[in-house]
């Protein structure tokens, strides 16, 4: 029993893992044309095969990860980092996994390199000549014409990657593929420093690093949200050790990833000023600095890209693709088809609502850390907790930004274990080929309720809140 208990979990989700990979290469999200033969449709009982293989292997993997988080709790120590290493090797070969993104990724460097306005059009602008069009004609069909959304130190990173691969596909990807585990490897970093509350370093990476949900979609689909969250969190650590300027720099260019993680400027501004003894100059100095700074990173590296501001412009593109996880989204579709022909405004005014109820939740947060009433980190990871909840595009691994950050801080705690069964169950609201059919909702759906079934009927113990952030290290 003990063998299973502690490297037991190892293997049976690295099986797990390697299921998911092996299934990949016959159900993954393959690309069109340019998988060189080995990235390539194999068939239709093939491809079900494979989908079959990477569902059994995903049950695998987040039964031996709930376990395993079952046995930190309850005070068995590990070795979290070789766990880490074993569950993340099998994903590192295999083609796309969950999400077709990475080809926007890959196109959108190579319209850079071809001179087209990445803010002003879609991969569809790449001709069959041009640097990139395998990629471009893999991208998914929402995402086609849709302007790049992401900020110019992503855009300047995929630029990279296509011009020392000639834009082909499979090399291309395994670059991109390069750049999504060196965030785990800042988000391992910066969780570590962290601390993770209650229970240790261990439990933390194990909320924040071993999550499937991020495995999935950040390894195996290469989402550059973990690159935005492994540098804002390694932003807020720097904070937290009283180098905060440095620290708003690292936000300033996770924010020239994807633009939420400018949230994290207000918490850093929150230690700033607690440290100056929560006054009218210390509160001042908290809300502009920061900004700032991070400001002035996001200018000069826009203007060192020469990609131009108009990520300014394309931030809300993403709120025009209706998710079924956006609650404001679902809820202004249907009462705008209850109450006219054209549900757009009626969606469009409960998408704007839903986004300042966050911004309220969001303030309020704030004001709580400031009055010493709440971990600044902590605020921040419930921040953008809400943030997602309430946005009007919502996918499967936007859960993480407010995630991993909990998890640095306060992973055994109530919010920490419920986060802990939303992943569990979202990993499976997607299919291996990127599509979200309506059995992966209903998966998720059984998963949600029998992990809340039992945490109520069995948790880890009433987690304690972290300890409040010592002003002294909270600024330079």
């Amino acid at each position: 029993m003990r063998a299973f208990s502690d490297s037991g979990c190892r293997w049976l989700g690295a099986a797990g893992s390697l299921a998911v990979a092996v299934g990949g290469w016959a159900a993954g999200t393959l690309p069109v044309r340019g998988g060189w033969g080995l990235w390539e449709p194999r068939g239709s009982a093939l491809t079900l095969a494979g989908a079959l293989l990477a569902y059994l292997g995903l049950t695998l993997l987040v039964a031996a990860w709930w376990r395993y988080g079952v046995l930190l709790a309850r005070g068995v120590r590990d070795g979290v980092l070789a766990t880490l290493a074993c569950w993340t090797a099998p994903l590192l070969l295999a083609p796309p996994l969950y999400s077709a993104d990475v080809y926007s990724y890959i196109a959108q460097g190579a319209m850079v390199l071809e001179g087209h306005d990445v803010y002003g059009g879609g991969p569809s602008v790449l001709g069959p000549g041009d640097l990139g069009s395998d990629a471009a004609a893999s991208v998914g069909g929402h995402w086609t014409d849709t302007p790049a959304p992401y900020g110019p130190v992503f855009l300047v990173l995929a630029q990279l990657v296509v011009k020392l691969t000639g834009g082909e596909i499979v090399p291309a990807v395994l670059g991109m593929r390069l750049l999504a585990v060196g965030a785990l490897a800042l988000i391992v970093w910066a969780v570590r420093g962290l601390g993770g509350g209650r229970g240790g370093p261990d439990g933390a990476l194990w909320l924040a690093a071993l999550n499937p949900l991020l495995l999935i979609h950040v390894v195996g689909g290469m989402h550059n949200d973990g690159l935005m969250i492994g540098l804002m969190l390694a932003g807020v650590l720097l904070a937290v050790r009283g180098r905060w300027v440095l620290g708003c720099v690292l936000v300033g260019l996770a924010m020239m990833v994807k633009s939420p993680a400018a949230v994290a400027l207000l918490f850093i501004g929150v230690m700033v000023a607690r440290r100056d003894g929560r006054g009218v100059r210390g509160l001042v100095k908290g809300l502009v600095l920061p900004g700032l700074v991070a400001g002035a990173v996001a200018a000069g590296a826009t203007v060192l890209a020469g990609t131009g501001f108009g990520w300014v412009r394309t931030q809300s593109v993403a709120g025009t693709i209706h998710t079924a996880l956006s609650v404001s989204s679902d809820l202004g579709l249907g009462l705008g088809l209850l109450f006219g022909d054209d549900p757009d405004p009626v969606k469009a005014v409960v998408q704007k609502l839903g986004l300042l109820v966050a911004v309220g939740i969001i303030v309020v947060l704030a004001w709580r850390a400031w009055r010493g009433a709440l971990d600044p980190v902590l605020g921040l990871g419930l921040s953008l907790v809400a943030l997602v909840a309430l946005s009007p595009m919502v996918q499967p691994w936007y859960l993480l930004w407010g995630t991993v950050v909990v998890a640095a801080v306060a992973w055994r705690g109530r919010v920490g274990q419920v986060l802990a069964v939303f992943s569990a169950a979202l990993v499976y609201e997607t299919a291996l080929s990127g599509r979200t059919p309506w059995y992966g909702f209903v998966v998720a759906g059984v998963v949600l309720g029998l992990g809340l079934w039992w945490l109520r009927r069995d948790p880890w113990g009433e987690g304690e809140a972290p300890p409040l952030r010592p002003l002294a290290r909270a600024a330079d």
